[in-house]
């Protein structure tokens, strides 16, 4: 019963009947007992009777306070010590005739624990929602928001944002589609970009439900979001790097797993160029001046400013420079970045899309960055395999191609669909042994040398000069008939005249023996019968005194005392 009715049940007792008191305090079903004019206990029933033997220290702060209240007291809580815990008695008081007073009592204790249940709630919750990371937040009916945290949220105070419609916030184009400021229906951690007060986006996670009134109409919504910009950038950032990542160890296992240099930069080429989202792509390597010269491209047509006349000069500010270079020539935006291997630089790479495309940013100048770092170790590594292959394939002393290559070459070349005939010259040393006897290997060598420069010199592209070892060289001659070959062997033999110095003494002068074989296309020569023929003809030249070349007649096939002999010419004084 509530405590109100009680004091209002009392009154009317007392003032209806002076006798009712006993019969009331006996029959009440709470604690009830009757003060006489003196304060003391005239009556009390068993549950008042079981509060005092437990504890009678609350009957004296009744009593002080009936002694201080005025004709009606009303009502008062006096906590009460009982077996089972703190019991709370709220207790009414109504004056008697006598001058004594009927206190009726009413356990209040678990309404009391609930009230202060509920008080501490409300303050957990208040306290939570202003040290939470996140930010509360409801919209009334016109979608605005009505409730936002106290410390606000988005660099925004809670002021600005109270009565502000929270979609003027998103950015993203989510056009009549409900945002968790004004849905429906709950919501479970939507993901959002919202515009900061700096204009900064930030991207939260929002949490919702809808509010409804009275009447079941949608009244708002009430939620929480919260701040996850960080982690949404930091997981993009370790995307990226691992899509960098993976496109560079392509990039890496391309280069690996091509033998051919040529086209492992080709490769390399578009695959940069796809992994960039560009127009085309060139890649330099340094000559061997140190020049940066095209290597390889990929693009279905070059810009003309690469033209090197006309892009030298950027191309030396990109090989002066660090970082990745961005730069516009044309109609077109370019990113270059140079190659280094030990701190040398030994090329570049390039890029470049339209100048209507977007610019170049800071994801691709780091890709492209790491792109340089692989390609400079390639450029490395290719030339490191380059200078193997040219020492596998040269004489060590003269640089000449040595035994295995040149015929490995020549064969290549007689097997190709020509329309002429081609020669090999096949070149013996005169008086070279006097030189090593006399004057030793050290003046050999310088001989063996002179004769390499010799035969290097004048050759046109495609001619194939090489040692055969000791003092025997050959020359092969591509689309070259006897007359040409004459030529070169009275060059040759006239040549010798600037290294008589070099010779062991006067009576033995240094001198060449030469033989010339024209090799004919299709008549089914093979290269050993070439290479006889020729070294036939240089004997037939040597017999008929040094200083000589010889021509090996034409090929037939082998027939045993069939082949006539060569015709021995002298050189030209």
């Amino acid at each position: 019963m509530p405590s109100q009715l009680l004091v209002d049940a009392a009154l009317s007792a007392t003032s209806s009947d002076p006798a009712t008191p006993p019969a009331l305090v006996a029959a009440y079903p709470g604690p009830a007992l009757r003060l006489a004019a003196d304060q003391s206990v005239a009556e009390a029933n068993a549950a008042a009777e079981e509060l005092l033997t437990a504890d009678p220290r609350w009957l004296s702060e009744v009593q002080a306070w009936l002694a201080t209240s005025s004709v009606a007291p009303g009502l008062r809580s006096v906590p009460i010590e009982v077996e089972r815990g703190l019991m709370i008695v709220e207790w009414a008081a109504v004056p008697l005739p006598d001058g004594g007073a009927l206190l009726l009592g009413r356990d209040s204790t678990l309404e009391r624990q609930l009230r202060q249940t509920l008080t501490e709630s409300r303050q957990r919750y208040k306290d939570l929602v202003e040290v939470s990371s996140d930010f509360a937040w409801e919209t009334g009916p016109d979608g605005r928001f009505v409730f936002v945290t106290p410390k606000g949220a988005l660099g925004y105070g809670a002021d600005a944002l109270i009565g502000r419609a929270p979609r003027d916030l998103a950015i993203d184009e989510w056009g009549d589609l409900p945002l968790p400021f004004d849905t429906r229906r709950p919501v479970d951690q939507s993901e959002l970009w919202l515009k900061c007060a700096d204009g900064a986006p930030a991207c939260v996670v929002a949490s919702a439900l809808p509010l409804h009134g009275p009447r079941g109409e949608w009244a708002g919504a009430r939620g929480v979001c919260r701040d996850v910009t960080e982690q949404v950038l930091r997981s993009a950032e370790l995307s990226r790097v691992r899509n960098r990542e993976k496109l560079l160890a392509h990039i890496v296992h391309t280069l690996r797993d091509r033998l051919d240099a040529a086209e492992a930069l080709t490769v390399a080429a578009v695959e940069t160029a796809r992994a960039l989202g560009a127009d085309g792509c060139r890649i330099y390597r340094a000559g061997d001046t140190g020049a940066l010269l095209p290597a390889a491209d990929f693009a279905a047509e070059i810009p003309a400013e690469l033209e090197p006349e006309i892009f030298q000069p950027s191309l030396d500010t990109v090989a002066a420079t660090e970082e990745p270079v961005a730069l516009t020539l044309g109609g077109n935006r370019l990113l270059a970045a140079r190659t280094e291997h030990r701190q040398a630089v030994n090329g570049a790479v390039l890029i470049w899309r339209g100048d209507d495309s977007d610019p170049w940013d800071d994801e691709d100048r780091l890709l492209l960055s790491g792109v340089a770092d692989h390609i400079g170790i390639a450029h490395a590594h290719l030339a490191y395999q380059e200078r193997l292959r040219r020492l596998s394939e040269r004489d060590g002393l003269t640089g000449l191609f040595n035994r295995r290559t040149f015929f490995e070459r020549m064969e290549e070349t007689m097997g190709r669909p020509d329309t002429g005939p081609s020669a090999l010259l096949y070149v013996d040393l005169d008086n070279f042994k006097a030189v090593n006897d006399l004057h030793g290997h050290q003046q050999g060598d310088a001989v063996l040398k002179a004769i390499g420069n010799l035969l290097t010199n004048g050759v046109r592209p495609g001619d194939l000069p090489g040692r055969l070892g000791g003092d025997e060289f050959v020359l092969w001659l591509g689309r070259t008939d006897e007359a040409r070959a004459k030529v070169v062997a009275e060059r040759l033999l006239n040549g010798m005249v600037n290294l008589r110095h070099l010779s062991a003494s006067h009576e033995k002068p240094l001198g060449l023996s030469i033989g010339i074989a024209v090799h004919r296309p299709g008549r089914g020569e093979t290269v050993q019968e070439l290479t006889d023929r020729a070294d036939s003809a240089m004997y037939d030249a040597k017999k008929h005194g040094k200083g000589h070349y010889a021509f090996a007649p034409d090929y037939v096939p082998i027939v045993e005392d069939s082949a006539p002999d060569s015709v021995v010419v002298e050189a030209t004084p």
